[in-house]
């Protein structure tokens, strides 16, 4: 398995350097256009999960892991050390959200979308670990 681990703090500038990192990460594996822009978007959902909602008065720290695991699938791990999730499936109901009107509440539900698996583990005052798998089907002709 090869993989990358990034720590950054939890500034609303960061969510575009995540992005950009887990990108340049995944494109050994030759993802399509679709499939990276899949992937960049669910990372901005987790980082700025972490940014608005586990340090909603303070700024922490988020850890980010990208892995290409042994069989060829990315895996992303977006952990902090936040306030934690209360209810992880009612946080996971569309258009719920924590962080006020201007929220859309969609977060958990376009990662659900974009990737093969999402897990959300979660501590009351510890924080939250999403972790996201996505197949790289790749372009056509091109493995």
């Amino acid at each position: 398995m090869d993989y990358i681990k990034i720590e950054f703090l939890s500034l609303s500038a960061n969510e575009g350097f995540a992005r950009a990192a887990v990108a340049a990460f995944a494109a050994r594996l030759d993802p399509t256009l679709e499939e990276l822009g899949d992937i960049k978007t669910a990372v901005s959902e987790a980082v700025t999960n972490c940014i608005v909602h586990a340090y909603p008065d303070r700024i922490g720290t988020i850890w980010l892991r990208a892995a290409i695991r042994d069989d060829g699938e990315l895996e992303l791990v977006i952990r902090d050390k936040g306030v934690g999730i209360p209810d992880i499936d009612k946080a996971r109901q569309p258009m719920f959200t924590t962080g006020g009107e201007e929220r859309s509440g969609m977060g958990f539900t376009i990662m659900d979308s974009f990737m093969d698996m999402v897990r959300v583990r979660s501590t009351e005052g510890a924080g939250t670990t999403v972790t996201m798998r996505r197949r790289i089907a790749g372009r056509a002709g091109l493995r």
